[in-house]
C-alpha cells in the first residue's frame, strides 16, 4: 500500500511540474505572440564594400517602415513587403492579372507597376505555408562601406507595432557567393511529403566556387548543397559554418536550432573528410589537409534531412586562421595579456587581445591576416592573482601547492590526466573551486573533487548551471562552495568527466574563499513604446551567495525618456524595469544601458544588464541569448513612407470608422472594404478594379437594406 501511495504521488507531482512547465511555457508564448519578430536573413552577411539585395522572413512585420542595423558602416534600405495574403486577396489579384492581360492596349507605367507587383506576389503566393512565424516577407538592400569593421552584427526591423527581435548579421572581408533565396517552404501534408520539396533547377545542383570564399544558402527539406573548387596539394583548408549561430533557435523543431552536417569529397567521390559538431557546438568545422591536386566537393546538409527557410548558412572556405585554443586562457586585467595561439594558418595571423586598461570580463578574441579573420574565442580578465598549473600534480603526493586567492592556469594534457592542487585553510572557512573551461570554448568537460589530507571526499561536483552562458545547452564547468571542517591541508582535484584530454582541453580554476556578486540579462532586448510605456524584464544571476538587493537604473539619462531607480529586493530573481516617454517623436531607434548596483563588502559594486532575448529550445527548455544592444523604440507616423493616395470616389470614409459604430452588415462589408484599400495602396489593384469592388460591397449593403 505504501508503494502504491507513493507511486501516486510521484504521478501527482509529474503532472504539477508538467502543469507549471506548461503554464509558464503558455505565458511566455504569449508575451512572444504581441510582437513584432523575424526568423532569418538570407543573405545572413556580406563582404566589405558591396551593395545586394537580401530577404528577411517574420511575423507581424505588416507596415515595416524601416530597418536598423547595429554598428557603423553597415547601410539597409527596405524595398518590399510580402505579407502573407489570404485566399480572397488571392482571387482579387488574380482576377487584377487576368484584366490587364486581356488590354491589348499599350499599358501605361502605373499598370505595368502593378502587373509586374502581382506577378511577383502570385510567384510568392503560399496558402499554407510550413510555418507561420516566416510567411511575412520583406526585401532589403545592403550595403557595406569597404572600411565596415568585419565581424558579427544585428539586423532589427521596425514597424508600427513595434520593433523586432535582433537578428544576427556578419561583415566579411572574403568574396561572397549566394545561392539563389528560397521562397516560402509549403507544409507538408502526411503522406505526402514529397509534394513539398524544392524543385531545384539543374544548374543549382552544384555550385563552381573560387577559394577563399564565403559562400551562402539555405537547407530546404530533403536537400543537400554542394559546391565544387580546386585545390593543391598540401592545402590546409579551415571548412568553417555558421548555422546555429545565426539562427540561435528555430520554432517547432528538435533540437530547436538547424544542425548542419559537412562532408568533403574529392571528384572520384571518396570522403576525405566528414564533421556535424565542432566540438560542444553544433555548428561543423573541417580542418583538412588536401592529399591531391584537384576537385573537391563540399557537401551541407540537415542531420535529419529538415530544411526551410530559416536553415540559413555561411561558410567559410580557405587557407583562413583558425584558433583551435589559447593558453593560457585569461590573464590578469591591468596587466599587458600575453597568451599563445593554437590551430591553422595561424603563422603570419596577429591575435588582437584586449589592452590592459580593460576591465575584469570575458572578451572574444581572434587573429587577423589581411582580409582574412579568424573565428572568435572569448579570453577571460581577472583581478585575482594568477598562476600556471605544473605538469606534474598528478598525485596527493605531487599536489601543485598554492596560496589563496588565485587563478590557475592548465589543461587536461591526456585522457585520463588529473591535476591535483593543495592549500592551506582553517576549521570554518569558506572556499570556492570553480572551473571556466566551457564558456572559453575549451571541450573539457570538468568534474571537480575537494578531499582533505586523508582523502576523504568533502564535496564534489561535474556540471554547475550558469544562466549567463548564452547558446551553452550543457552547463559542464564545475563549481563548489564549501565550509571546511578543520585546520589543515586540503586538495582540489580537476579532471575530465569523460576521461578525455588533450592540448586543447584548458581551464581555469578559481579558488578564492567568496567573492559576492552578480550579473544582469535584460529580456526582451528592446523597449517597445506604445503610447508612454514600455518594461523589459531584469534577470539577476547572483554569485557566490550574494543575496543582497540591487537599484537599478539607466546609465545615462536619455533625451525624451525617464526612468525612476527601483530595487531588485534581497534575493529576489526577476523585476520589471520601466521606462517612460516624455519627448516628442523619434525618427530611430535608440541604444540604452540599464545598470545595477549593490552593496557587497562594504563597497559599492556596479554592472552593466547585457540586453538578450528569451529563446525556447524544443518546446520546453528557455534560454537567454545575449544581443550586441537594448533599444528604446518609439513609432512614429512620419517614420512611414507615404502611402498610395486613394480615389476620391467612391467614399469610404463610413467603413473606416471605428468598427464598433457599424451595424452588424456594415462590419461585415468593412472587412471587405479594408482589405480592397490595403491592395490598391500596395500597387495590386488599378483604379478601375478597385472602384468596381468598392462600388459592388456599397451596392450589396445598401440593396439588403432595402431588402
Amino acid at each position: 500500500m505504501e508503494y502504491r501511495t507513493n507511486r501516486i504521488e510521484k504521478k501527482l507531482l509529474i503532472a504539477a511540474i508538467s502543469g507549471l512547465l506548461m503554464f509558464q511555457a503558455n505565458e511566455a508564448a504569449a508575451q512572444a505572440a504581441k510582437r513584432t519578430y523575424i526568423g532569418y536573413v538570407y543573405p545572413a552577411g556580406g563582404q566589405q564594400g558591396t551593395t545586394f539585395p537580401a530577404r528577411l522572413g517574420g511575423q507581424r512585420l505588416d507596415g515595416a517602415c524601416g530597418a536598423t542595423v547595429s554598428g557603423e558602416g553597415v547601410h539597409i534600405k527596405l524595398t518590399d513587403i510580402f505579407r502573407k495574403l489570404s485566399a480572397q486577396d488571392y482571387r482579387l489579384i488574380t482576377e487584377q492579372l487576368q484584366i490587364i492581360k486581356k488590354d491589348k492596349s499599350d499599358l501605361d507605367e502605373t499598370t505595368l507597376k502593378i502587373k509586374d507587383r502581382i506577378e511577383s506576389r502570385i510567384a510568392e503566393y503560399v496558402r499554407q505555408p510550413a510555418s507561420e512565424s516566416l510567411a511575412t516577407v520583406i526585401m532589403l538592400e545592403i550595403t557595406i562601406d569597404a572600411d565596415a569593421a568585419q565581424g558579427p552584427r544585428e539586423i532589427r526591423i521596425m514597424t508600427p507595432t513595434g520593433i523586432s527581435n535582433p537578428m544576427p548579421f556578419y561583415v566579411g572581408g572574403l568574396p561572397e557567393d549566394s545561392l539563389p533565396p528560397m521562397k516560402i517552404s509549403l507544409f507538408q501534408m502526411l503522406g505526402k511529403e514529397q509534394l513539398a520539396l524544392r524543385k531545384r533547377p539543374e544548374k543549382e545542383a552544384e555550385k563552381l566556387i573560387t577559394l577563399p570564399c564565403t559562400v551562402n544558402g539555405q537547407i530546404a527539406s530533403g536537400e543537400i548543397n554542394r559546391y565544387r573548387f580546386s585545390a593543391d596539394k598540401g592545402d590546409r583548408l579551415v571548412i568553417s559554418t555558421l548555422a546555429r549561430q545565426l539562427v540561435p533557435y528555430i520554432a517547432d523543431a528538435v533540437p530547436g536550432w538547424f544542425q548542419p552536417v559537412l562532408s568533403l569529397h574529392d571528384a572520384s567521390g571518396n570522403e576525405i573528410a566528414y564533421n556535424d559538431d565542432y566540438r560542444f557546438k553544433p555548428d561543423p568545422v573541417i580542418l583538412c589537409q588536401i592529399p591531391e591536386k584537384g576537385d573537391y566537393i563540399l557537401s551541407i546538409t540537415d542531420a535529419i534531412y529538415r530544411g526551410r527557410e530559416d536553415f540559413v548558412y555561411r561558410i567559410t572556405i580557405g587557407k583562413t586562421p583558425f584558433i583551435t585554443s589559447l593558453f593560457p586562457p585569461g590573464a590578469r586585467a591591468g596587466e599587458t595579456a600575453s597568451t599563445v595561439m593554437s590551430g591553422w594558418n595561424l603563422d603570419d595571423a596577429k591575435l588582437i587581445l584586449p589592452g590592459p586598461d580593460a576591465e575584469e570580463g570575458l572578451y572574444p578574441v581572434g587573429a587577423e591576416r589581411g582580409d582574412a579573420r579568424s573565428n572568435l574565442i572569448p579570453f577571460a580578465l581577472d583581478t585575482l592573482p594568477e598562476c600556471i598549473e605544473s605538469r606534474s600534480n598528478n598525485t596527493l603526493q605531487t599536489a601543485q601547492a598554492v596560496t589563496l586567492p588565485v587563478i590557475i592556469n592548465g589543461r587536461i594534457e591526456t585522457p585520463g590526466d588529473q591535476d591535483v592542487f593543495r592549500f592551506t585553510a582553517k576549521k570554518g572557512d569558506t572556499i570556492i573551486a570553480e572551473v571556466n573551461a566551457r564558456r572559453l570554448d575549451s571541450p573539457l568537460d570538468s568534474l571537480l573533487t575537494l578531499t582533505g589530507s586523508n582523502g576523504k571526499v568533502i564535496a564534489i561536483n561535474d556540471d554547475h548551471s550558469d544562466p549567463g552562458s548564452g547558446l551553452n545547452t550543457h552547463h559542464a564547468d564545475s563549481y563548489i562552495m564549501a565550509k571546511l571542517p578543520a585546520d589543515g591541508n586540503y586538495y582540489v582535484h580537476l579532471t575530465d568527466t569523460a576521461h578525455q584530454g588533450g592540448s586543447d582541453s584548458t581551464y581555469r580554476l578559481r579558488l578564492s574563499p567568496p567573492r559576492p556578486g552578480f550579473a544582469l540579462r535584460t529580456e526582451p532586448s528592446r523597449f517597445d513604446i506604445h503610447g508612454t510605456n514600455a518594461y523589459v524584464n531584469i534577470y539577476a544571476i547572483r554569485k557566490d551567495g550574494f543575496n543582497g538587493p540591487i537599484t537599478l537604473r539607466l546609465k545615462e539619462p536619455v533625451t525624451g525618456f525617464e526612468a525612476k531607480p527601483v530595487t531588485l529586493p534581497a534575493k529576489a530573481e526577476k523585476m520589471q524595469f520601466h521606462i517612460r516617454y516624455t519627448g516628442k517623436d523619434l525618427k530611430e531607434s535608440i541604444p540604452a544601458v540599464i545598470t545595477g548596483t549593490a552593496a557587497i563588502s562594504g563597497k559599492q559594486k556596479t554592472q552593466e544588464a547585457v540586453p538578450a532575448e528569451d529563446h525556447m529550445q524544443a518546446f520546453l527548455w528557455r534560454h537567454l541569448v545575449p544581443a550586441q544592444e537594448l533599444v528604446i523604440y518609439r513609432y512614429a507616423r512620419s517614420m512611414s513612407p507615404p502611402v498610395r493616395p486613394l480615389p476620391p470616389e467612391p467614399d469610404t470614409s463610413l467603413y473606416q470608422k471605428n468598427f464598433n459604430d457599424l451595424t452588424p452588415e456594415q462590419k461585415q462589408v468593412a472587412n471587405h472594404v479594408k482589405q480592397a484599400i490595403r491592395l490598391y495602396q500596395e500597387w495590386l489593384l488599378t483604379d478601375d478594379l478597385y472602384q468596381e469592388t468598392i462600388k459592388g460591397l456599397i451596392n450589396f449593403t445598401t440593396e439588403k437594406k432595402t431588402e
